[in-house]
């Protein structure tokens, strides 16, 4: 049974829209309470950005708004209801089981931005778990989605990490957490999903339309005014997917669980659960202990989102025409042109980090591209190191880059290639980071935070802050993991 919210009068303005508007989607919920609530991260940028006073947030009424114990009077926290293709096989109805929206706020720039608080408790959601979350986990999304974040790719963003005081069983006992999330909206796939499922039902496409309508002004309003805007809706995501993933491929990231309620409508990154990043490149790399088929491997994600996308078209059908087959042969036409916005985006990245111009797309650099790929595949080069090495080779120093690899001869001569087409070094400066969440390094601050020691956390966040910059002192930031560091897994943390 739920219980009703409470609310208190503080300067924090929390709207209810879609608690209003999609009440066939959301359920009236309160977080659980927090027995001893303590602050452990917290992103003041942020903070700023949405216009909250950090020092507020910090102080006893903030934590409180932080946790859900106490919210606006005109906010109505709710669980919202999505359903989605786990692994590819269609699960009705799941939603946040653990997580509440807490309601909308308008940052400094007047943009629409999502609160949402992910370990709150148990909700009618739920399907069995506890609703809880641990530090670990919860930490883990606030460094990655703020190393994505500084990276230059979408994503939802972590304002806040708070222990709740509570002890939370998983395999062992555990300190639990909650973690403080912020989104341009939680729109999902699956949230069209589920709303297609009730349409039917209903015989009636009014939820359908009004929820593809609210995403339209939310997040693409140009569609608005197209022939068909929902359509038009449709493109818009799937350039924004394709954009996304292209970005992901290009920096070695790996989602690790691309369910179809883990693909927002607005193109941000969200939900890092198993995620990680590439060390040594190898187009089949698997991270997610329960990827046991490596469907959400490095170089499937690609096809994983097309796929997603289908899925997506598939609930849009009956508002793209009235005609059945008219509507699909809409949506396949659309869904053929996947391949080649991903390719375009993802072949002007890789044309950047090896130094070349973005208006350059040929078949020599196609080829060189392939090539190296190969190259660095065979000898496990370390993906990101390399690409910071191979601008020293663009200055006329290939040493660096040239001893990672095991066969020096191919090197040498797909080097001899790559010099003849002038790569610029500083562009390749510009786009390959320096630092990235090394997974060695991830594991080894978590566990210490778990442990009650923050230290090495608060060491590698500003780090991350700036991953473009080397910077004294920071090699070991830097460097590829350790050679005891191997078969590397990841879990979801629930």
């Amino acid at each position: 049974m739920s219980v009703a919210p409470t609310t208190g009068t503080f300067g924090v303005a929390l709207g209810d829209h879609f608690a209003r508007e999609f009440a066939e989607l959301a359920i009236p919920w309160q977080a659980e309470a927090a027995p001893d609530p303590r602050l452990l991260m917290l992103n003041d940028r942020l903070a700023t950005e949405l216009g909250l006073d950090p020092a507020w947030l910090r102080s006893g009424d903030g934590l409180a708004l932080l946790v859900g114990a106490v919210v606006p009077e005109e906010a109505t926290p709710v669980a919202q209801g999505y359903a989605g293709h786990q692994f590819g096989g269609f699960v009705p109805r799941l939603g946040d089981g653990r997580a509440l929206l807490l309601g909308e706020l308008t940052d400094v720039d007047g943009r629409t931005r999502d609160l949402h608080l992910k370990g709150s408790g148990r909700t009618p959601f739920a399907r069995g778990g506890d609703g809880l979350a641990v530090v670990g986990p919860m930490l883990r999304e606030y460094v990655i989605s703020s190393a994505m974040e500084a990276l230059g790719i979408p994503t939802t963003r972590s304002l806040a990490v708070i222990a709740t005081g509570r002890e939370v069983w998983r395999e062992t006992q555990l300190p639990g957490a909650l973690l403080v999330r912020v989104a341009s909206s939680h729109l999902r796939v699956g949230s069209f999903q589920y709303a297609a499922q009730i349409s039917q039902a209903n015989g009636d496409l009014d939820l359908l339309r009004r929820l593809a309508e609210h995403a339209i002004v939310r997040h693409y309003p140009e569609a608005a005014g197209a022939d068909n805007p929902y359509l038009a809706l449709f493109d818009a995501v799937l350039a924004a997917q394709a954009s996304l993933v292209a970005r992901w491929m290009l920096v070695g990231f790996i989602h690790g669980v691309m369910n179809t309620d883990n693909m927002t409508i607005s193109g941000e990154t969200i939900d890092y659960g198993p995620c990680a990043f590439m060390d040594g490149y190898d187009p089949g790399t698997v991270f997610s202990s329960i990827d046991r088929d490596g469907r959400y491997a490095y170089r499937n994600q690609p096809a994983a989102a097309q796929w997603n996308l289908a899925r997506f078209a598939e609930s849009l059908l009956p508002l793209l025409d009235d005609d059945a087959e008219r509507a699909v042969a809409m949506a396949t036409e659309s869904l053929r042109t996947f391949p080649e916005q991903y390719q375009h985006a993802w072949s002007t990245g890789m044309r950047a980090k090896i130094g070349l111009p973005a208006d350059g797309i040929d078949d020599v650099s196609a080829v060189l591209i392939d090539d190296l790929l190969a190259l660095l595949a065979q000898s496990r080069v370390d993906y990101t190191s390399f690409f910071r090495q191979l601008a020293h080779a663009a200055r006329g120093d290939a040493e660096p880059a040239r001893r990672l690899f095991l066969d020096l001869a191919a090197f040498d001569e797909w080097t001899l290639r790559w010099r003849a087409l002038n790569p610029a070094a500083d562009l390749m400066d510009r786009v390959n980071p320096v630092y990235i969440p090394r997974n060695h390094l991830v594991e080894e601050a978590l566990a210490a935070a778990t442990a009650g020691d923050l230290t090495p956390l608060q060491q590698l966040l500003p780090v991350l802050s700036a991953p473009y910059d080397e910077r004294p002192g920071l090699q070991r930031y830097a460097e590829p993991p350790p050679d005891d560091f191997t078969d590397y897994r990841t879990f979801c943390g629930t």
